[in-house]
């Protein structure tokens, strides 16, 4: 870098020497170096890096240049590289856009908005293709749509859940977590700018969307769904502000255990679709600009059509299928450190920067984001915050001890230290790498928990959970089946997790490879 001296013995004047020494390198080599064009007068040698050669190799082909100027044949090389590269990465920040719009769309099959509620009454099963549920619980949601104005939720009592909206982004906790605290009670959703006057007697909710996914699980009595399936019957009620006081209108409940049923996007070209949908329907204002900006830069623009031509339609096509495995190698074979419960460990957190996937307040942590809407459903702090003895924390993995990917033709071993730290209940359940759901094989629930009947639990209170084609000889309700020559991945859950899981002074042994 030239000094202030070096300036002055190149004959400029002392203020502006001392200013172009202040300004750094880029300014002082813009001063040296011989002329360009030696014939002509004003001509100074541009800085490397400035001017690009008349030919240049790249990954998509030559480039051929006329002092700067792309040819044209260039210029349509870099325009289809440049479509692609914004088509993928809209497809990885679409992922929980298109996540939300597909079950949405499933849920509508059953009836119209606002007044279906699919509930799994015999707990979710692996008959359902969902983002990896469990089966602990039992699963009830609605989805609203606040177009027409205001909505009120009557919410069961005893039920744990959130109100997500149509971006996938937590809006509010319900249940035991959220202002009801677990009592029931009356929502207002409000929709997108809502100006008029609000009512006591509510939590009230102001949606940024005006589709909202309002999910809740509800819990075991002895073993037995029913009893939450009852309170849900009995309490949940949905309708217009405008007619409140007046006897709500009857819901309709949709049994949906042991019910092929699909609420999982696809990867390939209907993932814009689904994209388009939700632009469309939302205002504007509901999304950064930088997001949006992305969406119509390969046509997907608010009250525009979404009609790409020959060209752009394969592009699109491609980049769902560049997106959708680049989502897998984000999933399966993370770059993130914090992603990691602990040292030498495949234990992983599904939550890398919280909640809201932040690499600090206000900076989204893309690898994070796209992992967990890629591998599975509903956002709360619920699921990630320091609750001890209320909500759920999860651990996950696809790998062994040894860091190789789970293979269903191989047996397995999960050893569970004594004191597992659950005031309610754990789990261990397996889910399909393809699918992201619960694998399907002979085991209708392919898991095993703390509510299994007939669970061996060890003489020091520890638990040996088996994973393979076969179950090893008397260890059938310890045993999860796997399907030989398939991939799968599991979720240790834990609900209402005690202080020793967030102190690390207790954790989960790695699944061993049995021989």
């Amino acid at each position: 870098m030239l000094t202030k001296r070096d300036l002055l013995r190149s004959g400029a004047t002392t203020a502006f020497a001392v200013a172009a020494a202040k300004s750094g390198p880029v300014l002082a080599q813009a001063l040296t170096g011989a002329p360009a064009l030696p014939d002509f007068k004003f001509s100074t040698s541009a800085p490397p890096g400035i001017e690009c050669p008349d030919k240049v190799e790249t990954r998509f082909g030559t480039l051929n240049f006329f002092d700067g100027l792309p040819d044209k044949t260039s210029a349509e090389k870099l325009f289809n590289n440049l479509d692609f590269q914004r088509a993928v990465q809209a497809y990885l920040l679409a992922i929980p856009a298109a996540s939300q719009a597909a079950d949405r769309n499933a849920i509508r099959s059953l009836g119209p908005v606002n007044t279906v509620v699919p509930i799994w009454e015999e707990l979710v099963d692996s008959r359902t293709i969902g983002l990896t549920f469990n089966d602990n619980t039992v699963y009830s949601w609605a989805w609203v749509n606040l177009s027409t104005g205001p909505l009120v939720l009557e919410l069961p009592p005893k039920v744990l859940g959130a109100i997500n909206d149509i971006w996938f982004r937590w809006v509010i906790d319900l249940g035991i977590t959220g202002p009801d605290k677990g009592e029931g009670g009356k929502y207002l959703l409000l929709p997108p700018g809502y100006s008029g006057q609000v009512p006591a007697g509510y939590h009230i909710v102001r949606s940024p969307t005006y589709n909202l996914w309002l999910p809740w699980r509800s819990f075991l009595t002895d073993g037995d769904p029913k009893p939450g399936v009852d309170l849900v019957k009995k309490h949940t009620k949905i309708y217009p502000l405008a007619d409140a006081g007046k006897p709500a209108p009857a819901l309709k409940y949709v049994n949906m255990s042991g019910v092929p049923f699909n609420i999982v996007n696809p990867a390939g070209y209907a993932f814009w679709e689904l994209l388009n949908q939700v632009v469309q329907e939302e205002p504007t204002e509901s999304l950064d600009q930088i997001r949006l900006g992305y969406y119509a830069s390969i046509g997907i623009q608010k009250g525009k059509p979404f009609e790409p031509d020959e060209r752009m339609k394969k592009i699109l096509t491609d980049a769902a299928v560049a997106g959708d495995a680049t989502a897998r190698a984000i999933a399966f074979h993370t770059r993130e450190k914090e992603a990691f419960y602990y040292e030498h460990s495949n234990w992983q957190l599904p939550f890398i920067g919280g909640y809201k996937f932040q690499v600090e307040p206000g900076v989204l942590n893309l690898s994070g984001y796209i992992l967990y809407y890629f591998m599975a459903t509903g956002v709360t702090p619920a699921m990630e915050e320091k609750m001890v003895g209320r909500g759920s924390q999860y651990a996950w993995t696809a790998r062994d001890a040894k860091g190789e990917p789970l293979d269903g033709s191989k047996n397995y071993k999960l050893h569970l230290p004594p004191n597992i730290p659950v005031k309610d209940f754990w789990s261990v359940i397996l889910y399909s790498n393809q699918t992201r759901s619960m694998i399907q094989t002979d085991q209708r629930f392919p898991s095993v928990s703390s509510q299994t009947k007939g669970l061996l639990v060890n003489p020091d209170g520890s638990v040996e959970v088996h994973f393979g084609p076969k179950s090893p000889p008397g260890k059938e309700n310890n045993w999860v089946q796997t399907v030989p020559d398939r991939g799968w991945n599991t979720i240790l859950r834990l609900y209402g997790p005690l202080e020793p899981w967030f102190a690390k002074t207790w954790r989960p042994g790695e699944i061993e490879l049995q021989s």
